[in-house]
């Protein structure tokens, strides 16, 4: 599996695991539910910068949501 696919499939999941609609999460980023649509889909990739506050917000490392590791926790 390609890492934006991991990447895709795990923000997918973390948002799945909070509950969280796109629409929730869209408004904690200050973006559309379909930019996070799109970030799921693979169709676009957010910024580094939003990676990694995704990462934080999720509580996990950055390495986990793009695919360099499994292991979740943060450093």
């Amino acid at each position: 599996m390609f890492l934006q696919e991991i990447f895709c499939q795990r923000l997918r999941n973390l948002r799945q695991l909070k509950k969280l609609t796109l629409e929730q999460l869209g408004a904690e980023f200050n973006v559309t539910k379909q930019t996070v649509s799109h970030w799921e889909k693979g169709d676009r990739l957010p910024s580094l910068d939003v990676a990694t506050t995704l990462a934080e917000y999720f509580n996990v490392s950055l390495d986990y949501l793009v695919g360099l590791s499994d292991n979740p926790k943060r450093r």
